[in-house]
């Protein structure tokens, strides 16, 4: 074969270069699989008992618990997976369209369902304010103009090079990304809890409202463009499917094993060490693990060379995550499928969060109960639930020993006196996770939630760049990388990093001598 013909996938094609993807979250499920598209032999590497990464499962007396992310906003990424094989997603898996999308229930008792219909929408915001109908289509109309930009021109291409993000500055400038999305949502809506509502999306990747560049409002007509949806069987059936796919492949997966170096030559990646010693070769190395742990602890040799534009000691990181799981012994049918439970604080307690990082009496939860879909999650007559609550990463002075045990208490006080009474009760099977947990099982760097947050200083450009700019043959296809956190940006990473994979690979090809 031609050296300077472009790799395709064949199942009979020799396999010349050897990618080796460390962590098997789903930027790195993606990247392993759209290397193994491109013909190139593969092993996945993950440290945990099974692949999926953050988007582990828990069985628990009955009850099954997604550990990690439960919102699909853009299933045709998972789509192009399968595609990818000549193979249909809808033949593994069923996605099915939720409603409401998510329910708020504010501190004053008052609910509001944001819905898949427009006309639905606007009688749920009529309820609170009237005049905002008109100001949430103009919000949505906002939101796709930022859109076509920041996801359609920015998500799934590479900035690798600083003339990349100089094109974009007009448009950016236009589209007034240098406000907050706090800001951007509140030019629009006037009732101060719809303004919570609408703003509130930043922190499903770990940004601050107040403080988080408006490109994330592109997330609303995300929604609007397709929707949002919940995998039967959970997370944890798309991860198995996933998985599933890759044997199918040929994909070499390598459980229960650590990275503790990724070895380099001559400013070259030659392949990583795990623990107990063994060396792996590689051509290609992609991490999808949290690009300042790989670079603090798998590449200390290389931490004098910057990596990004601002210096760790400026870096900002996204909240640490206080997950709940736990069942009921009875239903809880007016309970939706996501519910935002707002508390009375809003900006002041985001404040205390990121910016002081302290641990306050009062919170905002997020739950997730699957049972409203999918009554598999739970033994009959009974429900599942996970409740997330945003909290100081590791960076705050919080005893997570003495401090998780008293907040599930608040927490579940909380919720007992407002929207799932005689909770105490009935609640089984629980345990929690702190950010302790995140910093020991996914050697997530203060145990943050999201890596770095996503200000417009760590965007774009200035984020972790999905190649590393000092060893070639190095990747990041992950929530540290570009574009950011989220299912629909780890996903788009790793097509950043096939582009890029592609273009190193031309280049080589043209450069090899004749024979």
């Amino acid at each position: 074969m031609d050296d300077a013909r472009p790799y395709s996938y064949k199942k009979d094609m020799v396999e010349r270069v050897h990618s080796v993807v460390v962590g098997s979250g789903f930027g790195g499920i993606a990247a392993a699989l759209r290397m193994r598209a491109k013909g190139h032999q593969v092993t996945l590497i993950e440290r945990l008992e099974d692949v999926g990464g953050r988007a582990r499962v828990f069985e628990r007396g009955g009850f099954r618990h997604d550990a990690g992310p439960t919102v699909i906003t853009a299933p045709f990424l998972f789509d192009e997976l399968f595609d990818l094989f000549g193979e249909t997603r809808s033949e593994h898996l069923k996605f099915v369209p939720l409603d409401p999308w998510y329910r708020f229930h504010f501190h004053d008792g008052s609910e509001f369902d944001y819905r898949p219909s427009l006309a639905d929408t606007h009688a749920e915001i009529a309820r609170f304010s009237p005049e905002d109908t008109k100001n949430y289509d103009r919000l949505v109309n906002t939101s796709k103009q930022i859109f076509d930009v920041g996801f359609t021109q920015l998500a799934d291409k590479p900035f690798t090079r600083f003339t990349s993000m100089i094109k974009l500055i007009p448009q950016l400038l236009r589209l007034r990304s240098y406000l907050t999305v706090a800001q951007l949502v509140n030019s629009h809506i006037k009732h101060p809890l719809l303004r919570q509502a609408f703003s509130i999306h930043p922190l499903l990747v770990g940004g601050n409202p107040f403080d988080t560049t408006s490109i994330y409002a592109l997330i609303h007509y995300l929604e609007r463009k397709w929707g949002v949806y919940f995998c039967m069987g959970g997370t944890g059936k798309l991860v198995a499917e996933l998985k599933a796919l890759m044997i199918r492949q040929g994909v070499d997966l390598k459980l229960n094993t650590d990275i503790i170096e990724i070895c380099v030559s001559d400013k070259k990646v030659t392949g990583v060490r795990t623990a107990d010693g063994a060396f792996i070769s590689a051509d290609n190395v992609i991490c999808n693990a949290d690009p300042p742990t790989v670079y603090r602890q798998m590449l200390p040799s290389q931490t004098h060379l910057r990596k990004k534009v601002l210096p760790e000691a400026v870096t900002r990181y996204s909240m640490g995550l206080f997950v709940l799981f736990f069942g009921t012994q009875q239903r809880y049918p007016d309970i939706a499928h996501h519910t935002i439970w707002m508390g009375k604080r809003y900006k002041d307690l985001l404040h205390d969060i990121f910016s002081k990082k302290i641990l306050a009496e009062d919170f905002s939860l997020y739950l997730h109960r699957p049972t409203a879909t999918d009554a598999r999650f739970a033994p009959e007559g009974c429900d599942s639930f996970y409740v997330l609550c945003p909290v100081p990463n590791l960076q705050g002075d919080v005893d997570w020993a003495k401090q998780g045990p008293l907040l599930q208490d608040r927490i579940v006080t909380a919720l007992e006196k407002s929207i799932m009474p005689d909770l105490r009760n009935v609640i089984t099977e629980d345990f929690y996770m702190t950010p302790e947990d995140f910093k020991a099982d996914y050697r997530s760097e203060h145990g943050a939630g999201f890596s770095i947050s996503p200000s417009f200083t760590q965007s774009a450009w200035f984020r972790y760049h999905n190649r590393d700019p000092h060893l070639a043959n190095l990747y990041f296809s992950g929530a540290g990388a570009h574009p950011g956190a989220g299912m629909p940006g780890v996903l788009c990473s790793a097509k950043v990093v096939e582009t890029l994979v592609s273009e190193d690979e031309r280049k080589a090809a043209h450069v090899q001598p004749t024979r």
